[in-house]
């Protein structure tokens, strides 16, 4: 026979199963918002770690200057700085270009030429003027930073030879530095032209797999046992552009020349030598420095095809 339960023992049954299910929902309800109030906490707690980090960032090595070293007695080309380049002195149109550098708070020129510091401030450059025994643009940066007497964290060594250089990357050095704390230096490199293989006034670089410099020569590197230049290698040229932490920049006169500088004669090898990181960035830009008078109708021929003035 079919059992038919009563209507009070139907009521009874479910106000006691309602009463039995009632401490499992509670749990499982506290548990939900425990769940929930640890998920939404860290969140909170990584929103705020960020906002931190990039604040951390944002204010490391943010005060930044470039600095244009400029001497007369150039042994290749004297009173380079002062040539003109299609009615310009040379100076003055590295100067113009600095200027447009959005990460830079400051642009002076640094120079021991009375000549090479007229010129400048005829212009409306900001002039540091050094002594005459910097041994290379670094130190000469490094006395013009003392001079100015003002607090940076970054310092841009912009070569004044380099009068098509390009405001991205001066900025792009500056991030490089600003976003590598190991780093005390910072660079930048572009595809080597094959014709410039040989050159050693094209000076080439070779870097890590995390893009931190090894070592730059003036010779061909990695140069290959056919003693060939191989069309397909990607070799690497320094534009010489640099940036310094400043706290490196003021102890790197005090540091002694080294073998590979000397050889070499190249500032940024003694950096390398004496264990410091320097990193480097890849950027697409046709090289135009000026290292002989020869340059001066090429760079004027180039600025010609592109309407630059």
């Amino acid at each position: 026979m079919a059992f038919c339960p009563s209507p009070s023992s139907t009521s009874s049954s479910s106000s006691s199963s309602s009463s039995s299910s009632s401490p499992f929902d509670s749990s499982n309800s506290a548990k939900f918002w425990i769940i929930h109030g640890i998920m939404a906490g860290a969140a909170v707690a990584a929103a705020v770690g960020a906002r931190a980090y990039w604040t951390r960032v944002k204010k490391f090595r943010n005060r930044v200057v470039g600095i244009i070293p400029a001497r007369f007695a150039s042994t290749r080309f004297p009173g380079k700085p002062l040539v003109e380049i299609l009615g310009k002195p040379m100076i003055q149109r590295t100067w113009e270009r600095a200027k447009l550098a959005a990460t830079l708070d400051q642009v002076v020129v640094a120079t021991d030429d009375e000549k090479i510091a007229e010129c400048c401030r005829k212009f409306g450059a900001e002039v540091v003027m050094t002594s005459e025994s910097c041994r290379n643009g670094t130190e000469r940066c490094s006395e013009a930073l003392e001079k100015l007497g003002k607090k940076y964290d970054i310092v841009v060594n912009i070569q004044g030879d380099e009068p098509l250089i390009e405001p991205e990357i001066i900025d792009g050095i500056v991030k490089a530095l600003q976003t590598t704390p190991d780093a005390v230096f910072s660079t930048a490199v572009t595809s080597l032209k094959p014709e410039d293989a040989l050159d050693p006034n094209r000076v080439k670089c070779v870097v890590d797999n995390r893009g931190y410099a090894i070592y730059f020569s003036r010779g061909l590197i990695p140069f290959n046992k056919s003693g060939k230049v191989n069309q397909q290698f990607p070799y690497l040229l320094h534009l010489g552009i640099q940036s310094y932490d400043t706290k490196f920049l003021k102890i790197y006169p005090d540091l002694q020349p080294t073998p590979l500088q000397l050889e070499e004669d190249l500032e940024q090898l003694k950096v390398l030598e004496n264990g410091y990181k320097m990193k480097v960035i890849k950027v697409d830009h046709e090289a135009h420095g000026v290292d002989t008078p020869e340059d001066v109708q090429k760079i004027e021929s180039l600025m010609r095809e592109r309407n630059l003035s």
